[in-house]
């Protein structure tokens, strides 16, 4: 039985992809991708067009959302889903979330279990764990079980040691860690099967038998969205539309490139050599108010 993505390649050719890369001395790849530039400006309008395709899948799982369709109740399936997101003018945190779900579900072709957003009982809900639990077909009867870790913040060093934290905590803490994760998604795999085959090829997965005479390998991997804040300089935004491209093009790229090594010494001081990570990096013009207006536009259908 076969889990699908929800998000095809499309939603990629949004975005500059820039870098793809393992990270030296660990088991971890860097993806680095810069929305599509004009007028000096990222397209954030054909972001927010994209996620609005894609933000139901996030918040809702495919059970409720085959519910929905089976009645034809659109309008209420996507009132249903905006309901799970906290109010914009508070919401810090979701749009990475979700960005991270469609890098996954698109780039990584690992379908979503579960979103923290969809088991929350109220949008003012904070649930602790992983932002989202997906999985990823490494080859046949190998399994990757990857758990999000979403943080946004102006600079790109203090996102991704955030990130690496929550990891270390989520590992390590005594409740609400990575071992009660994997007892909550067994107890909610019914809600995303919405047929007895998939619920059992999800439940052989996340809890392995080692006795069978063929045995799936199951490991446990972590994905990372970093956003941070890039501030173009009043000279940059008055550079002709190819040089400004140019430009920031590279200044990003160099930033990234830049924290390799703070992402290895992560790892280290952690102790995570045994974990696979999938790190997207991800720049904003104006962060705060970009990532509040996205939720604002998709929870609201305002229009451009």
């Amino acid at each position: 039985m076969e889990l699908k993505s929800t998000i095809n390649e499309s939603f990629l050719e949004l975005f500059y992809k820039e870098i793809e890369c393992d990270i030296p001395q660990t088991n971890s790849k860097l993806n680095l991708h810069i929305l599509k530039i004009e007028n000096n400006q990222f397209c954030y309008h054909e972001l927010v067009n994209h996620l609005r395709n894609h933000f139901i899948s996030f918040s809702l799982s495919r059970k409720v959302i085959q519910d929905f369709e089976k009645d034809k109740r659109y309008g209420e399936l996507y009132i249903k889903a905006a309901s799970k997101f906290r109010d914009y003018n508070v919401n810090d945190g979701e749009a990475g979330e979700l960005l991270l779900f469609c890098f996954l579900e698109s780039h990584l072709k690992a379908p979503k279990i579960l979103t923290k957003l969809e088991i929350k009982l109220s949008s003012n809900d904070y649930a602790k764990g992983s932002d989202g639990i997906h999985l990823l077909e490494v080859a046949e009867k190998d399994y990757q079980l990857i758990f999000g870790e979403s943080k946004l913040y102006q600079d790109l060093t203090t996102s991704i040691s955030k990130a690496f934290e929550s990891i270390h905590d989520f590992r390590t803490r005594t409740k609400n860690n990575i071992n009660d994760e994997i007892g909550l998604i067994n107890t909610q795999l019914c809600k995303e099967a919405f047929d007895e085959n998939l619920y059992q090829f999800l439940k052989s997965v996340i809890v392995p038998k080692a006795n069978v005479e063929e045995p799936i390998t199951k490991n446990n991997a972590f994905a990372i969205f970093a956003g941070f804040e890039i501030n173009p300089k009043d000279e940059e935004k008055r550079l002709s539309n190819s040089d400004f491209h140019k430009t920031i093009k590279a200044q990003i790229r160099n930033e990234v490139e830049g924290k390799i090594e703070h992402i290895k010494k992560k790892i280290e001081e952690y102790s995570l050599h045994g974990y696979v990570f999938y790190l997207y990096v991800f720049p904003f013009m104006k962060l705060d108010e970009t990532r509040k207006d996205i939720i604002k536009k998709i929870t609201l259908a305002e229009e451009e």
